[in-house]
């Protein structure tokens, strides 16, 4: 999944940047509310985790646009104004979460995985495809009951796909879920990993299918 901090901090947002990528989201970073705004314009994103006190455009000012122009990308506040004003005008602006600094990382992980599930409309933390089973409280994969080990981009690959089960994604889509604006990766380079996760997946009861001008499909083997 691809994640967007929006933190003017930038040691705060390295740091925070570096603590997600290990936990296998693919991050981008804006330091400031115009540049976020403009990333929001052209990319995609599971999850924005705003800061309020926003260099440009204030954070709250952001959100709001977002939600007036139809954007509805779960957005976590992350901010030092812990008052119950604070946090009531964040929500009532449209944030689906707000966290107080300080925090742990473990919490705002933990936090993100919510938000993910609700916006896909999945109550129970488990997916299951086939002998493919998703794990939404620890984001680990099981293939037929065994621990499926995954690099961080063939992990992001089949999470975007697990979660969108059933609905065929373009590679545009995909390639947008896994790879950062850093990453400097062209929709080409998305064919590797799906051909990576496909040989993981040999053998079991579940395929990734090609729907030819289309895209890719998460589906019980047939």
């Amino acid at each position: 999944m691809r994640l967007l901090i929006v933190e003017d901090n930038r040691e705060l947002a390295s740091w925070l940047g570096k603590a997600l990528r290990q936990a296998q989201y693919a991050v981008d970073i804006a330091y400031d509310g115009e540049d976020a705004e403009h990333m929001l314009k052209v990319a995609g994103y599971a999850v924005v985790i705003l800061d309020l006190s926003l260099p440009k455009i204030d954070g709250l000012t952001l959100l709001k646009r977002l939600r007036q122009g139809g954007n509805k990308v779960p957005v976590i506040i992350l901010t030092a104004n812990a008052s119950l004003d604070g946090r009531v005008a964040g929500l009532d602006s449209g944030a689906d979460d707000y966290l107080a600094k300080p925090f742990e990382i473990a919490e705002l992980e933990a936090r993100v995985r919510a938000v993910v599930r609700r916006g896909h409309d999945r109550a129970a933390p488990e997916i299951a495809v086939g002998d493919l089973l998703f794990d939404g409280g620890t984001r680990q994969f099981f293939l037929g009951g065994e621990t499926l080990a995954l690099t961080p981009r063939e992990h992001a690959v089949l999470e975007h796909l697990m979660m969108k089960v059933g609905t065929t994604v373009t590679k545009t889509a995909l390639s947008e879920s896994v790879f950062g604006f850093d990453d400097l990766a062209d929709t080409s380079a998305i064919e590797i990993y799906v051909h990576r996760v496909r040989k993981k997946l040999e053998g079991s009861a579940v395929q990734i299918a090609t729907l030819r001008g289309l895209g890719y499909l998460l589906r019980h083997a047939q």
